[in-house]
């Protein structure tokens, strides 16, 4: 199972990526802005996911929002 950025680069365990436009979520204040910095995220069981800690929440974020940093 291969987990894709928005640009096609292959994510792995523990990678950093960047967040490419800005993203409301659900129970924080304010949105995620681009360019956000995520770093040491995990693989969910899904490809279009990936779990990283970003505001001091752990967050879902899906893969087409995110670039390989």
């Amino acid at each position: 199972m291969d987990v894709k950025d928005s640009n096609g680069n292959l994510l792995a365990e523990g990678d950093s990526v960047t967040v490419t436009k800005d993203l409301k979520v659900k129970g924080m204040a304010q949105a995620l802005k681009r360019g956000t910095m995520i770093k040491n995220i995990r693989l969910t069981n899904s490809p279009a996911e990936i779990e990283g800690k970003a505001g001091g929440s752990m967050l879902v974020i899906k893969t087409e929002f995110v670039k390989k940093a």
